[in-house]
């Protein structure tokens, strides 16, 4: 009997083992399915952190790049705008003046304006030679004089400015027919 009361007391120690790890795994699968839908949930925030992160700093570079392609097209604009100032400039040297520190003035301020200009990129498209419908406008044709053949370039009337290989303004020139 004895040993029949000791089967049954292993099978009931067997079963309430038995239960408590049930017990344990039932309290457990529930901790651990919690804690592994916040794994997920962490490892989405992490993927869409560093999505946001690529995509901003995607959108700094292209800002940047369009900034620098912007550039030149600002400065040319700019400058476009400042171009009459020194036509006017260049006019007010080639008038008669009986003030000669007044004149020494004057060119001092075109000497000025034009370094700032050159500093800007921009340079002055040379209006002497053989005419070129690229970089010069034709306003007017001249009959040839001696020395002069067909398609040189006569006179400047207003110069002509650019910036690298954009054109500011061409050179309105008078060309010899």
């Amino acid at each position: 009997m004895s040993k029949r009361k000791d089967e049954k007391e292993t099978e009931l120690q067997e079963k309430t083992e038995d239960e408590v790890v049930e017990t344990e795994d039932s309290e457990i699968d529930p901790v651990q399915e919690e804690l592994k839908k916040k794994d997920e949930e962490i490892e989405k925030i992490k993927d869409q952190l560093l999505r946001n992160m690529a995509e901003y700093d995607n959108y700094r570079k292209r800002t940047s790049r369009e900034r620098m392609e912007l550039e030149p097209e600002i400065t040319a604009k700019t400058v476009t705008e400042f171009l009459t100032v020194a036509d006017n400039l260049e006019r007010a040297m080639d008038t008669e003046c009986a003030d000669e520190n007044f004149k020494k003035g004057v060119e001092m301020i075109y000497q000025s304006f034009m370094e700032i200009l050159n500093n800007l990129g921009v340079e002055q498209i040379p209006a002497e030679g053989d005419f070129d419908p690229s970089v010069h406008q034709a306003v007017q044709q001249v009959p040839a004089s001696e020395g002069q053949t067909s398609g040189e370039i006569a006179a400047t009337f207003q110069r002509g400015y650019k910036i690298g290989n954009k054109i500011l303004r061409f050179a309105m020139v008078a060309v010899v027919a």
